[in-house]
Formats: structure tokens, C-alpha cells, sequence
């Protein structure tokens, strides 16, 4: 199967790489088409494709999906075809004296690279495919996609309306297992987008460097919530507790930890408690409170509390409705607050991606930072505060993808902001104009004037004293 699927990518790809040399330059009125196909799609089957999610999750609330995986792809898209004209123009650079008084002309052209490959995962499955897509579109390039096998039905319905609205040669879906994406990842493409966990990320970069295909990788790690003594604890706990419930915490950009004053931990844990419970009241028979995705996901969400608990975290189930959960096979979690935990935890160790939230203390912030500076760079950071001097130590102390100051991942939101990792939390980043020129290849055209430039600069031989005092010039 995976062979005959690696033989129908070849194929597409093969295509889709004729098509785009032979329409090369591709107007901006034809890449603005495919964006306005794309924002169609997702207008035109909002119901549908929020209905599979419902299903694929065995419960996602259908008014999430809509705001997340739906409208947000159509207002980025909006946003690029506002923006697009401006991005795609050539710019003029700067050239040695005197060669511009000569004459001479340097410029910048950012073109598309060809046909890029998005490997999309699960927990945003139509955001983190068609986000990325208007990008590509909007840069002039091609696209093949091969979303998650865990959201199988979400999947399938993509597949069918991206073949409604596009041909093949523009933009082609691909389903199927592992094996599939395996392959897919082994296609010489001209770049490659993956959202997924670092461990995978690896794997996929490996299959890309035998090609030496680019690649941009999102993924994910563990984000930190720092709250200073200035925090508003109430209004930061809504806040921490909408972002890690939304999705039931399977969000690449989830607040994944706090760090809180030694003195104000117990102040931190009431205002998540009071947070959470103000928004779901119940969860069980709750439709605005996601399922986990799968019993494997489950299972490993419960083993990081197990572990943190027989290592002696206490462990704080935020339950207001008394619900009992051990009597459901709906994989609803609460959200789960692990108190008085320490490095060797699992829950410390690995990206939660759950309903699971530990809580850290210091004595002073300083040691925040550097707990988060020993390990590896988050792809998003967070504090909560009023105190200038404290915020700019955190935020200029440490690196992360991204930040957000006194909410948490809002800057993801933010179209004309870059979004990407560093380091394990990922490489490269889309939206914003970083985005658009993440999948343009930025071509230098250099105009050499009419005068011999080489003869007059001293670097046509026979050398001599032109040679000489041109490198002694240049060595001063």
C-alpha cells in the first residue's frame, strides 16, 4: 500500500513541479485565486469539517472548532491577500561605492520555491493544514499535504474537498498510516512543513536531509507560565485555565508549567481552580470540553500523574461537578494540578499536551530563569505582571519561539507576528512576512554597468599596481 502511495505522490509531485516551471512567472491574481478557493472551502463546509472534528475527538466542541481550525484559516488567508502585493515586491539593495555611481543595480526578488509538502498533525487538524497553506499559496508555490491518521475523518473530508476545489497540479491530499507519511517525508520536495511532537520532527528532518530539502518544524516542548508578585492571580488563573483547557490541553503552545513566589503558590493554584470552574462547571456531559484523542493519549496522560503523585506531588483534581470519571470511557480528563513537583518527574521531563498542569516554586525569579535556561528553548513563554524591570528579566534573560505578557497563546494569534520554535521547539516560522519569505527563495540579481568593473577594481590580471592598491584599500 505505502508503495503504491509513494508511486502516486512521485507522480503528483512530478506534476505539480512541471506545472509550476511551466507557468513560472505565476501571476499574483492566479496565487490569489487558489487563497480565495481555500477561504471558500472552509466557509462553504464549516458544519461538516467541524462535525468530523467532533467526531475524530469523540467530543470537541463544533463552536471551538469554528473559531479555531476555521475562522482562524480564513482570516489568515484574508490577511495574506491583503498583504501579498507588498510582500512579492522586489527590493532594492545597497551596492559598493562607487560602483552604484557607475551605474551598477542590486536587488532582492522573492519567488516561490516549487511544491511544498505540509505534514499536518491532529489536535488543530484543518488550522494546521490550511494556516500554513494560504502561505504557500500566497508565496506562488504548489502544495501536497498529508494530515494525521488520528483524525481519520477529518482527514478524508479534507482530501475530498481540497479534490473539489483544486486540481492535482495545484494541491493534492494524501491519507493513510504511518508508512504514508513515512514516504511523504521522503519525497524530494522543495520544502517541507511538519507540526508534531521533537521527536518526530527529528525523524523528519533526517528524510528531508537526504534530499536537502528546507524544512520549517513546529514543535512544540515545554512552555513556561511565570507569574511575578505584581500578577493580577485571579485574572492570570482564567487566563492560564482557558489556554490549558481549550482543546483539553492538547495545544502545541499549552501553558505546560507555572513558576509562581514560594508565598503566593497556594494564591496561583485557587485562581486556575476558580478559573476552570467558572467555564466548565461540569465536563463529563460538557460539549465545550474536548476528549483526548485516543486511549494511547490517555493512558500516557494518567501515567504522568501516577508517576508525579508515587514521587510525591500533591495532586489537586479540579472537579466542581464531584463527576465521577472513573466510570466513563469518554477520555474527559479535569484538569489535574500537580503541587510540590521536582525535576525527576515525568511531567517535567516530557511536553504534557493534557489536561495535566504541574506548579514549580522560587524564591526569586532569577531561578525561574535559569530552570528555564537549563533546559530546552519552549516554543512559547508567558508572564503574568506589572513590574517592568521583572518582565524584561525574563524575557530578555531567556529565549524562546515566542511570548506572550499577561496571557498565554495569544501571540499564535496574531497574524503579522512570526510563529516557529528555536532549537527543539522547532525551526523556521510562517505568518507574517517571515512566513511568505520562509517559502520564497530570495534570488539577488546583481547589474554589472557598462564599464570594465574588474579592470577599474584592480582583479584582472596581469596584477600590479592596481591589484596592490586595491587590496591595500581594502585592508585599512
Amino acid at each position: 500500500m505505502a508503495e503504491n502511495k509513494l508511486s502516486d505522490m512521485q507522480r503528483v509531485l512530478d506534476a505539480q513541479r512541471a506545472a509550476h516551471i511551466a507557468a513560472r512567472p505565476e501571476p499574483l491574481d492566479v496565487r490569489k485565486d487558489r487563497i480565495r478557493r481555500a477561504i471558500g472551502l472552509l466557509r462553504n463546509n464549516a458544519d461538516e469539517l467541524a462535525n468530523a472534528m467532533n467526531a475524530d475527538f469523540g467530543n470537541r466542541s463544533p463552536a471551538q472548532s469554528k473559531l479555531t481550525d476555521i475562522g482562524g484559516p480564513i482570516g489568515f488567508g484574508k490577511y495574506c491577500l491583503k498583504n501579498m502585493d507588498k510582500w512579492a515586491r522586489s527590493e532594492r539593495r545597497h551596492v559598493q561605492f562607487p560602483l552604484g555611481l557607475l551605474g551598477a543595480k542590486a536587488e532582492v526578488r522573492y519567488e516561490p520555491k516549487g511544491v511544498i509538502g505540509i505534514l499536518s498533525p491532529w489536535n488543530f487538524p484543518v488550522n494546521l493544514t490550511f494556516n500554513p497553506l494560504m502561505q504557500i499559496f500566497a508565496a506562488g508555490n504548489r502544495a501536497m499535504i498529508k494530515p494525521s491518521e488520528f483524525t481519520e475523518r477529518t482527514s478524508e473530508l479534507m482530501a475530498k474537498l481540497i479534490a473539489e476545489a483544486f486540481d492535482e497540479s495545484e494541491c493534492a491530499v494524501f491519507t493513510g498510516p504511518p508508512e504514508v507519511a513515512q514516504a511523504f517525508s521522503d519525497l524530494p520536495f522543495d520544502h517541507l512543513v511538519f507540526t508534531g511532537s521533537t521527536a518526530t520532527g527529528r525523524k523528519v528532518m533526517e528524510a528531508a536531509a537526504r534530499n536537502l530539502v528546507p524544512v520549517t518544524l513546529e514543535l512544540g516542548g515545554k512552555s513556561p507560565v511565570v507569574l511575578g508578585r505584581s500578577a493580577d492571580f485571579a485574572k492570570a488563573g482564567e487566563r492560564i485555565a482557558l489556554g490549558k483547557m481549550m482543546n483539553a490541553g492538547q495545544i502545541c503552545l499549552a501553558p505546560d508549567y507555572l513558576y509562581v513566589p514560594e508565598d503566593k503558590a497556594d494564591e496561583a493554584v485557587h485562581g486556575v481552580w476558580q478559573g476552570t470552574a467558572a467555564m466548565y462547571p461540569r465536563l463529563l456531559d460538557n460539549e465545550d470540553y474536548a476528549s483526548i484523542v485516543s486511549d494511547r493519549h490517555f493512558d500516557r496522560l494518567k501515567g504522568l500523574v501516577a508517576d508525579a503523585r508515587e514521587k510525591g506531588a500533591e495532586v489537586i483534581e479540579v472537579n466542581p461537578g464531584d463527576e465521577d470519571f472513573s466510570s466513563t470511557n469518554a477520555r474527559k480528563m479535569p484538569l489535574t494540578i500537580l503541587a510540590n513537583v521536582t525535576d525527576d518527574m515525568k511531567a517535567m521531563q516530557e511536553e504534557i499536551f493534557g489536561p495535566v498542569l504541574p506548579v514549580k516554586t522560587y524564591g526569586s525569579v532569577t531561578e525561574a530563569v535559569d530552570h528555564i535556561n537549563k533546559n530546552d528553548r519552549p516554543l512559547g513563554l508567558y508572564y503574568f505582571g506589572e513590574d517592568a524591570a521583572e518582565r524584561e528579566q525574563v524575557l530578555t534573560k531567556t529565549i524562546s519561539g515566542g511570548v506572550t505578557v499577561n496571557d498565554v497563546i495569544f501571540h499564535n494569534a496574531m497574524d503579522d507576528l512570526p510563529f516557529g520554535g528555536t532549537g527543539p521547539s522547532g525551526i523556521g516560522s510562517y505568518h507574517g512576512i517571515e512566513g511568505f519569505r520562509e517559502f520564497s527563495h530570495a534570488r539577488a540579481v546583481y547589474t554589472q554597468p557598462k564599464i570594465d568593473v574588474a579592470k577599474l577594481g584592480g582583479f584582472k590580471p596581469p596584477y600590479g599596481k592596481a591589484a596592490k592598491k586595491a587590496a591595500a584599500g581594502m585592508m585599512k
